[in-house]
């Protein structure tokens, strides 16, 4: 179900920051009618109250209009950018909490185990994926591609949605969509090379986007697939490749959503 109301001024979510960030606070009205409902229902799943969930939108949205208002936040992916604000503000409330309760409950607990009580909260899901292939392509994209690839493959809408949001015909959602695809799987190789310095990988890796689309000649296949036989890291490459499309949403909502995605 669209979390997007019909249609309420024509404009990007790019323009309308643009004119927050110039001044212009209704603008963020408009923003905010588009994406609480996205909000509210992250939230939900957050908090352990209705009217906790509600200071969870509304911390968060204050948060981002105040990034907006000294120029920095995002110029066009809005949705995921409030959504991770709105994580990392549920995440310190819930560290505060319990920092309160140790305060009260635990003054005369000490040694060992008065410390391990005390470690600050630490999202590690979050902080594995944010190491993963998937998560340093994703950040690597433009902010646009991010955007279309959270509302399309992430949340499910479809493109006639997402246009309003983006300045865009449904078509141009779409071919849009189709460039961030395939520049996420040329940042993963990206990525790869970076990170694996082996020269007998780099032939094989840098034609592992067209192989994963049938894109080869029959020689250059039996060649990238003779290598995928002997190397392991470059199978794994290709596993994630072949999944862009249908795994998205579990690669990359975690990033974001942290535990909530699997709910």
């Amino acid at each position: 179900m669209s979390t997007v109301p019909a249609d309420l001024s024509g404009k990007s979510d790019a323009e309308l920051i643009a004119e927050v960030r110039d001044g212009k606070i209704a603008s963020y009205g408009t923003l905010y009618e588009r994406h609480a409902g996205a909000a509210h229902n992250l939230a939900r799943q957050l908090a352990r109250s209705s009217s906790e969930a509600d200071d969870l939108v509304s911390e968060a949205f204050a948060k981002v209009l105040d990034t907006l208002r000294g120029g920095k936040g995002p110029d066009a992916a809005f949705r995921a950018y409030l959504l991770t604000a709105l994580r990392h503000t549920a995440y310190d409330k819930t560290r505060k909490d319990k920092r309160v309760d140790l305060n009260e409950d635990m003054s005369d607990v000490g040694g060992a185990v008065g410390e391990a009580l005390t470690v600050p909260f630490s999202d590690t899901a979050v902080a594995g994926l944010e190491r993963t292939l998937a998560a340093k392509a994703f950040a690597r994209l433009p902010e646009r591609w991010q955007a279309v690839l959270w509302h399309t493959e992430i949340e499910g809408q479809t493109p006639a949605e997402v246009a309003p949001l983006l300045g865009l015909t449904a078509n141009g959602v779409s071919a849009l969509a189709y460039r961030a695809r395939e520049g996420l799987r040329q940042a993963y190789l990206q990525v790869h090379l970076a990170e694996n310095s082996a020269e007998r990988c780099r032939a094989s890796a840098d034609k592992l986007g067209a192989w994963t689309r049938d894109g080869l000649s029959k020689r250059e296949r039996a060649q990238v697939e003779n290598h995928l036989d002997e190397c392991e890291k470059c199978r794994a490459l290709a596993a994630e490749l072949a999944d862009v499309n249908t795994g998205l949403r579990g690669i990359i909502a975690p990033i974001v959503l942290g535990g909530a995605a699997l709910g």
